[in-house]
């Protein structure tokens, strides 16, 4: 058998001090956190413009200003493109584009990662503009930047491991759908029909096919072909340069065509597709959040407002940490993540962008990876994006008129097609198929009720299956002869807590009693036993002696750890023989053996002398 090091066992079982519960050292960590908070780590770990500006230089200024560019090019057909989706005039997904980047220098963490308006974001806002109005957009901003702020503040990024993989892919696969879903009936020209669920999305397009523009269809199907192949387009391989460049701008190349294609036709007093229409020409009016609103007569002060939110007020700031933490993680290129600085930086944007008229920002995975395969080395190609953006709503919304609504359709479309990680799907199913439960729990309801539930939904069937992995370890049973003797050691592959206590006492006494009854003694191997220990494992661990006792078996605690041990002697001091500790199964069978005898020994010893003082 293994040999094991002995733990250091304490000789007298009546003495508290020997067994007391040992607690971290509060007063001690609070007396290193002013030192911790105000050092200079901390401070760049909390502005991390201050790692990279003493070291500036002016290539890397190059390299941003590149960046910077490509990323502007992109963010602004996909920032009129997602106001559209939220619902709003497009000139919002313009006026939610540049703050964030801003903000974003000076406390973000990640260099590749671009802050703005995203497809998820602004479906998960559509409701309350659909339902509602523009104030309650704006509103819910700030609420989402103060929600991520605290949660930061108290780094409280932990949270974020309570959502899986295979419930996040599952989460972004559907929001793919339902967003690719929504932008079918403006890539076919449609107009009639209203709402934002996959359901409504679909019954809308079948109703109202006798109101297709073919036009329109036919020039979108030809922008969104075009955007897939110019995603990587083989046709330039000779030109690896060109062919890198084709691919990152290839939004702003569609809406281009789009624009000179409809401008074409215009000039000949021909309208073939809907155009996006007037945007509001210049910078947007700075505005406090607004607190209050009225609606149809009705007058919404702050807590009924933020009544209307319900559950998105928990699962809009979750879905937004997601994007940028995940992203985060994508770019990384082995650098350890800073949730916590995440949290904080990302919480700061949504803030200070609401000031601007925006709706919720995160981290764009499509604009994230234009930042990084355009060469961006700091955050300052923020910056540069930010100016691109403001110069486009001082300079350019003349232009924007002329932008066909299918060429936006199509932008969103091809966009989501990319978010929809089919490899994925199938590595879940390959490596384990029970995560496919979650996995399929989110997406539905997602699909039928709608992210919100669906993402709530994912993390309860994932907690479930946690909780009853838990509750029921795998218990393997070992027969060992010792000197003619049978023996059976119990292993188990994970701690007890109060989940598995029951179901561990149970199985355990079941299968000694039908299936090893030549047993005598019963070793539980505590190696795989930790803190988590708690009183009802005690309970049932005491009744499984008690239980096993009255059919003439003894059982042992076989090298259990020293919390664990602690904690059960405090509950009951007489079990403390039933512990051994650091020798070999074989000693301490004949130890055992040896203090039995004794003990019978012993025993007879004072019945005889008993009977002599009877008999005198």
């Amino acid at each position: 058998m293994t040999e094991y090091s002995p733990i250091n066992r304490p000789s007298n079982p009546n003495n508290d001090e020997n067994f007391h519960e040992e607690y971290p050292n509060i007063c001690n960590t609070l007396r290193q956190c002013p030192g911790k908070c105000c050092s200079e780590k901390a401070l760049k770990s909390r502005l991390p413009i201050l790692e990279w500006l003493p070291k500036y230089s002016t290539s890397t200024f190059f390299c941003d200003i590149v960046a910077g560019i490509s990323v502007g090019l992109t963010v602004i057909p996909q920032g009129i493109a997602y106001g559209i989706v939220a619902g709003l005039p497009p000139q919002y997904g313009l006026y939610s584009s540049f703050m964030g980047c801003f903000v974003y220098t000076i406390f973000g963490s990640c260099k590749d990662v671009s802050i703005g308006p995203t497809a998820i974001m602004s479906l998960m806002i559509y409701p309350f503009v659909a339902n509602y109005s523009l104030d309650f957009a704006i509103l819910a901003n700030f609420l989402c930047g103060c929600v991520i702020l605290i949660l930061g503040a108290l780094n409280l990024g932990f949270l974020i491991q309570f959502i899986s993989s295979p419930t996040i892919i599952a989460f972004t696969a559907a929001a793919s759908i339902i967003i690719g879903s929504s932008q079918v009936k403006p890539l076919l020209g449609i107009k009639s029909g209203s709402g934002s669920e996959f359901v409504q999305v679909w019954k809308n397009v079948f109703t109202h096919l006798h109101e297709i523009r073919y036009t329109d269809a036919l020039f979108g199907l030809f922008s969104l072909v075009l955007l897939l192949l110019m995603k990587k387009p083989k046709c330039f391989s000779r030109w690896p340069l060109l062919s890198k460049y084709l691919s990152l701008s290839r939004n702003a190349i569609v809406v281009i065509i789009g624009i000179i294609t409809a401008y074409v036709f215009y000039l000949n007093g021909q309208e073939p597709f809907r155009l996006t229409g007037d945007i509001k020409k210049g910078l947007p009016d700075i505005v406090i959040p607004p607190f209050s609103t009225e609606l149809i007569g009705k007058h919404y002060n702050f807590l009924e407002m933020v009544e209307v939110y319900g559950l998105s007020l928990i699962t809009i700031p979750l879905v937004s940490i997601l994007e940028i933490i995940a992203i985060s993680k994508a770019f990384s290129k082995g650098k350890v993540v800073d949730a916590t600085q995440q949290m904080v930086a990302l919480g700061l944007c949504n803030i200070a962008s609401c000031f601007f008229q925006s709706v919720p920002v995160t981290g764009s995975f499509t604009r994230t990876a234009v930042n990084h395969n355009s060469g961006v080395k700091t955050t300052f190609g923020g910056v540069i994006t930010g100016i691109i953006v403001l110069l486009a709503l001082g300079l350019l919304t003349g232009t924007f008129y002329f932008i066909p609504k299918t060429t936006l359709a199509a932008v969103v479309i091809a966009a989501m097609i990319s978010m929809i990680e089919t490899h994925e799907i199938l590595e879940i199913y390959r490596t384990k198929r029970m995560d496919i439960i979650p996995f399929i729990v989110t997406f539905g309801i997602s699909l039928w009720l709608g992210l919100e539930f669906g993402i709530v939904a994912g993390v309860l069937a994932n907690m479930i299956l946690i909780l009853y992995m838990t509750s029921r370890p795998r218990i393997d049973y070992e027969t060992v002869q010792i000197n003619h003797m049978n023996v059976l050691v119990v292993n188990f592959d994970q701690s007890l807590n109060y989940l598995s206590a029951e179901y561990f006492k149970t199985s355990v006494e079941r299968k000694v009693i039908t299936e090893f009854s030549n047993v005598q003694h019963v070793f539980i191997n505590g190696m795989s036993i930790n803190y988590t220990v708690d009183v009802t494992v005690v309970k049932n661990l005491v009744a499984l002696v008690e239980d096993l006792k009255v059919c003439n078996k003894n059982v042992y605690f076989w090298n259990w750890r020293k919390d664990a041990f602690h904690l059960v002697i405090r509950y009951k001091r007489g079990l403390y023989d039933l512990f051994k500790f650091g020798s070999s199964l074989d000693d301490i069978l004949m130890q055992i053996i040896k203090q039995s005898e004794e003990q019978r020994q012993h025993n007879e010893e004072q019945q005889q002398l008993a009977d002599v003082t009877t008999d005198s």
